[in-house]
């Protein structure tokens, strides 16, 4: 356990950024899972922009990796444009 006052104050900071994250990239998850279940194009291309800035600002804010942001913004549009 925490002998001073600065590191409780850390691990109380650190809990609430842990719960901020892990929400957000949640979220994320389940909207590049979203967009890989559509069936149809034009859907699939109106979502796409929001799922790319979502995975941009993840990646900006150091919430997952950069390259991890990248390969899945590759994958999604390969997967839209395989789309019938």
């Amino acid at each position: 356990m925490a002998n001073h006052k600065s590191s409780e104050k850390r691990i109380r900071q650190d809990k609430k950024k842990n719960l901020h994250n892990r929400y957000y990239a949640k979220t994320m998850r389940n909207a590049v899972r979203k967009l890989r279940a559509m069936t149809d194009k034009e859907e699939a291309v109106k979502l796409y922009p929001t799922v790319q800035k979502m995975l941009d600002k993840l990646a900006k804010r150091n919430i997952i990796h950069a390259n991890k942001a990248a390969n899945i913004k590759s994958s999604l549009s390969a997967h839209i444009r395989k789309m019938a």
